[in-house]
């Protein structure tokens, strides 16, 4: 007969905590990449390319407001994405799995909806490129930050039996144990089985 185990009693017990501090912290750096990344995209397409990218060649390498709205949209969407991180974070589990799901199927909407416009096939590109840049900047660098940011929070141990408990005195019945064969006993249990109360298997006749 095999005992089943018990959790030791008294064991520490630890669920999963968010670091919301550490994780806001790297999700505004990531802002800061994915801000970053968008301008030195346009000013690459603009400036080395020759390629009109959502302002006219006139605009210089820099080009207009466009070029700034572009800007603040990646860091926001960032800053998006780590809000979501965080909800995730908290509430689903395997939580980075669906991030980089998430992620990965809104940078893919936005590489594809440039091609749906009437712009020239190299501004289509060009804008496809960057957008792909700039979801992959933002998925790697926040999936690393949640990763990081994912703590282990003690909680008080639970009451009730552990490796120490005694055993119930119906397992102690002779009839569930064969001649000459001892019962398992807890650790450190002070009470050991009489010899007397099992008999011992025959061996044969005495000579």
């Amino acid at each position: 007969m095999t005992r089943p185990i018990m959790p030791d009693e008294g064991a520490p017990r630890t669920r999963p905590a968010v670091d919301a501090r550490q994780l806001w912290a790297g999700g505004v750096a990531t802002a800061v990449v994915a801000a970053l990344v968008a301008l030195v995209g346009v000013v690459v397409c603009r400036w080395l390319f020759n390629i009109a990218l959502l302002s006219p060649s006139r605009a210089g390498a820099y080009g207009d407001a466009h070029t700034t709205d572009v800007v603040l949209l990646a860091a926001a969407a960032a800053l998006l994405a780590t809000g979501l991180l965080h909800l995730l974070l908290a509430a689903t589990p395997r939580p980075l799995s669906f991030f980089s799901w998430i992620v990965g199927l809104v940078t893919l909407l936005m590489v594809l909806f440039p091609f749906s416009t009437s712009a020239p096939r190299s501004q289509k590109i060009a804008t496809a490129v960057v957008d792909l840049v700039i979801g992959f900047a933002i998925g790697v660098l926040l999936n690393g930050v949640g990763a990081r940011s994912m703590r282990r929070r003690q909680l008080p141990p639970a009451a009730g039996p552990g490796y120490n408990a005694p055993y119930p005195p119906d397992q102690y019945r002779q009839d569930q144990w064969g001649p000459g064969q001892w019962p398992a006993q807890p650790p450190n249990s002070s009470t050991q089985p009489d010899p007397r109360d099992y008999p011992r298997q025959s061996r044969g006749p005495a000579n």
